[in-house]
C-alpha cells in the first residue's frame, strides 16, 4: 500500500509530447510537508492501541493474530514488546504479512524513530519516519506511549521512485515494483496494475501543467491528487488529500537527471 500511496501520489496527467511531466521523479522530503496531525501510542498493562497511524487498533500485546477491520491491504493485527523503548506491530492480509512496524524510543524519551516495512510488493520498501514527543504516556506505560508528531521521512528509493508518460489523450505512471496504469482524459476510471488494494484511477487535465487523479477502491474515493508541474525548476508540486484519513498532505518531486 506505501508503493501505491506512492503512485497516488505521484500520479501525473498527459498533457503534450514534450509535457513537463514526461521523465522519472523522486519525491523530496520537507519538514514544512509534514501534517501537523498527532499520532498517539498507547502500550500499558499488555494492551496495544494506535490512534492516527497507519491502522487504527486497539489489542492485547501479546503477539497473536486479532481480526481488526478489514481493508484492502490488511484483516489482522499483532502487537508485542521487544524491549524496554521498542514495540513491534504487525498486518496481515489472508495470512499474508504486509506490513511490519518497528517503534522505538530514544533513551531520552524525546524521539520515535518509526520504522515500516512494506512487503505487499516483490521488494520490501522501507519507509522510516521520525518524531517527536508531544505529550509523555501515564507513568506505568511502556516508552512509546504518547502523543507523537512526525517531523522527517526517508523512504527507500524503490517505494520513491516514479515515471511518468503523458500525451494530449491521457497519462500514465509506472514505479519500479511494477505497479502502473495507463489512464485516458475521458473521466472513466483505469485499473492499477499489480495493486493488491485492486485501486482505480481517473485523471483529469486541469491546465497543461495540472493534472487531478481520483483514486477509488471498492467505488469510494479515497484520495484525490493534484499537480503541478513547473518546467524550468524540474518540479512537481503535489497536493495529496487523503480521504481515508481525513489528512491533506503536500510534497514536491525532482526531475531524475
Amino acid at each position: 500500500m506505501k508503493t501505491l500511496l506512492m503512485l497516488m501520489l505521484f500520479a501525473t496527467g498527459a498533457s503534450y509530447a514534450q509535457s513537463p511531466f514526461d521523465g522519472t521523479w523522486i519525491i523530496q522530503s520537507d519538514p514544512a510537508q509534514f501534517s501537523q496531525k498527532r499520532v498517539e501510542y498507547m502500550l500499558v498493562k499488555g494492551t496495544f492501541r494506535c490512534t492516527g497511524c497507519i491502522v487504527n487498533i486497539d489489542i492485547n500485546a501479546d503477539g497473536r493474530d486479532r481480526k481488526i477491520a478489514q481493508t484492502s491491504y490488511w484483516d489482522t493485527a499483532s502487537a508485542r514488546i521487544l524491549d524496554a523503548h521498542s514495540a513491534e506491530i504487525t498486518m496481515k492480509k489472508s495470512g499474508k504479512t504486509m506490513f511490519t512496524e518497528v517503534d522505538t524510543v530514544s533513551r531520552d524519551g524525546a524521539t520515535l524513530t518509526q520504522l515500516l516495512k512494506d512487503t505487499t510488493e516483490a521488494q520490501t520498501v522501507i519507509t522510516e519516519t521520525l518524531f517527536r514527543r508531544i505529550e509523555q504516556g501515564p507513568a506505568s506505560s511502556h516508552a512509546i506511549s504518547g502523543s507523537w508528531r512526525a517531523y522527517k521521512m526517508t523512504v527507500s528509493k524503490n517505494g520513491s521512485t516514479i515515471k511518468y508518460s503523458c500525451t494530449a489523450d491521457g497519462f500514465s505512471a509506472e514505479t519500479p515494483l511494477g505497479e502502473k496504469f495507463d489512464a485516458k482524459f475521458d473521466g472513466e476510471d483505469y485499473p492499477v496494475i499489480d495493486d493488491p488494494g485492486h485501486t482505480m484511477v481517473s485523471v483529469k487535465r486541469m491546465a497543461p501543467t495540472e493534472v487531478e487523479v481520483t483514486s477509488k477502491r471498492n467505488g469510494k474515493i479515497v484520495g484525490i491528487l493534484h499537480l503541478t508541474a513547473e518546467a524550468e525548476r524540474q518540479t512537481i508540486h503535489v497536493v495529496f488529500e487523503d480521504k481515508e484519513n481525513n489528512v491533506t498532505k503536500t510534497y514536491q518531486m525532482n526531475r531524475v537527471p
